[in-house]
């Protein structure tokens, strides 16, 4: 596989330091999500799953805010998209539609390598949707989080009704679903939407980054699977997942990485492992 990464007109992607790093790109629009950057985050993350360089994702946005979630030019443009003289066919073609957006984000999960959301300012309605697909999300103090699908009179639809109780519990989120109210970093960091809260946007990057690299230099290959188990647990039963991660290791565990980590312990040296 060729090392060069894609490029897109919504987003940035670059890797240094085996972190690849993704940043929603329409500053001047506070990172509103059209469809073109919904296709442009599946695609990012298809590649940083295929790419052997990239062993964990930075998910974080250009300019003021994270982003204001769905672009309300491309919810108005829906109906021209799926328009057909048959409203049974209309209604598929929504339902189509809904289900390749939520597809867009699963991408997130869906990628082997851990995905480290940063935010910053606004985080609202499809933002939402976006950062509960990541392993980890992080915040600076000025950020600010809203459900904000209530508000325009529609049931949020491509995840964060699905993910978010399994996060911050069914109550709060209930309460933030019926609401819209916002959330800020602090009162994020309460409830367990994320794990910390930096001073400033800076200081976030900077402090993700850190933790991006720590991930970074540890083994890959037992890093994507400790993915694998813990979304399948999420999914299943204990025993469901207990009989998995004895089938996974099973298959992974005499790997050329245990035995370089186990060499470099005893010569208390930093383990280096193959992409």
């Amino acid at each position: 596989m060729s090392s060069t990464h894609p490029s897109f007109d919504t987003l940035t992607l670059s890797v240094e330091d085996h972190i690849a790093t993704v940043r929603l790109n329409r500053p001047e629009k506070m990172n509103a999500m059209n469809l073109a950057m919904w296709h442009d985050i599946r695609a990012a993350f298809q590649w940083i799953d295929a790419a052997p360089q990239a062993r964990v994702a930075v998910l974080e946005g250009e300019g003021k805010a994270f982003t204001s979630g769905i672009d309300l030019q491309m919810m108005m443009s829906l109906g021209g998209q799926i328009r057909n003289d048959c409203d049974g066919r209309t209604r598929e073609a929504l339902r189509r539609l809904i289900l390749d957006l939520q597809d867009t984000l699963s991408s997130l999960e869906r990628c082997r390598k851990p995905v480290l959301a940063a935010v910053h300012g606004a985080c609202v309605g499809g933002g939402i949707d976006l950062i509960v697909c990541a392993d980890m999300r992080y915040c600076s103090a000025d950020a600010w989080f809203s459900i904000k699908e209530i508000d325009i009179g529609m049931v949020a639809d491509v995840g964060t009704l699905q993910r978010l109780p399994r996060l911050i519990g069914d109550g709060m989120a209930r309460e933030l679903a019926y609401t819209a109210r916002r959330v800020d970093g602090a009162e994020a960091r309460q409830i367990g939407l994320v794990n910390r809260v930096f001073d400033t946007p800076e200081a976030l990057r900077a402090g993700v980054r850190e933790i991006a690299a720590a991930i970074a230099a540890k083994s890959p290959l037992s890093v994507r699977g400790v993915k694998e188990m813990l979304g399948y647990a999420r999914d299943h039963t204990v025993a469901d997942g207990l009989n998995y991660n004895a089938t996974w290791n099973a298959a992974m565990l005499m790997s050329n990485d245990l035995q370089e980590s186990m060499m470099a312990n005893m010569a208390k040296r930093a383990p280096e492992f193959k992409d």
